[in-house]
């Protein structure tokens, strides 16, 4: 049997299982909030076009409009500064948006402090129970916070002293980036970057330094609770905009059982 039959005949057999990571897309989606100095992205929109109507008797279809980095979406190299003249989001080779997974779960810890920052000695203690990091593969962070995805004021968690959610320290982004053999981090969070981020140096890490080794970002994702710490693939199939920094992207993780 070749290997695409035994995958299709595990998932015929529910051996290996699809589980979406995905958030639904809609007007009520949470979006990312900047600064108020910086542009901001829009949230989705929907415009029936028709509705087996007088302007369209057989058929229903409608336009949209929203931002790449609404919802979940992938961010390109091209999204930031440190990247600038990188791969846009339909420049992704394709064989780089289906990789294996570690999902490294630290939810326990950002139930107790929502400002929760992962360090490189955190992902070490990780490798030493399970194994080095995927080459070619994701890094998914599981914090909880999907559980949150309902609700602009949850996700983003803030108050006078600004956003309150996990991510990473300057220094684990960093090694994520430039020593870390994945090619992508995902999160459950609005963006890759603690709620904090705006005041480190750099400001926002993860974006600067993933995006400066051309390396990807999955944001928002769902359901990671699903997913063991190894063995899972992820396919990720954002849109191929000529030029796009991100995009609006389903997420599917294959999962043996």
């Amino acid at each position: 049997m070749s290997a695409l039959s035994a995958l299709v005949s595990a998932l015929s057999d529910g051996s290996v299982t699809i589980v979406d990571l995905t958030a639904p897309l809609s007007a009520d989606t949470p979006t990312l909030a900047l600064p108020p100095q910086f542009g901001q992205t829009a949230k989705f929109e929907l415009e029936e076009i028709s509705a087996y109507d007088d302007r369209g008797p057989a058929w229903y279809w409608n336009n949209f409009r929203t931002g790449e980095h609404t919802g979940t979406h992938f961010d390109a190299p091209n999204h930031w500064v440190t990247g600038k003249g990188g791969e846009d989001v339909a420049s992704v080779p394709a064989q780089r948006l289906v990789g294996p997974a570690a999902v490294l779960d630290f939810s326990a810890q950002v139930a107790r402090d929502p400002d929760f920052l992962l360090e490189v000695d955190h992902i070490r203690a990780w490798e030493s129970g399970h194994g080095a990091l995927p080459a070619g593969g994701w890094l998914l962070y599981r914090t909880g916070w999907d559980a949150r995805s309902h609700s602009q004021q949850e996700i983003l968690n803030t108050d006078e002293g600004g956003s309150h959610t996990p991510g990473m320290t300057v220094e684990c982004a960093k090694w994520v980036a430039q020593e870390s053999p994945v090619i992508g981090l995902g999160v459950e969070t609005v963006g890759t970057d603690a709620g904090a981020a705006v005041g480190f140096d750099p400001m926002f890490p993860c974006h600067a330094f993933m995006h400066g080794a051309g390396k990807y970002g999955l944001t928002q994702l769902q359901n990671l609770a699903q997913l063991p710490p190894t063995g899972a693939v992820v396919v990720a199939g954002p849109l191929k905009i000529i030029g796009g920094s991100g995009s609006p992207v389903r997420v599917l993780a294959l999962v043996q059982r």
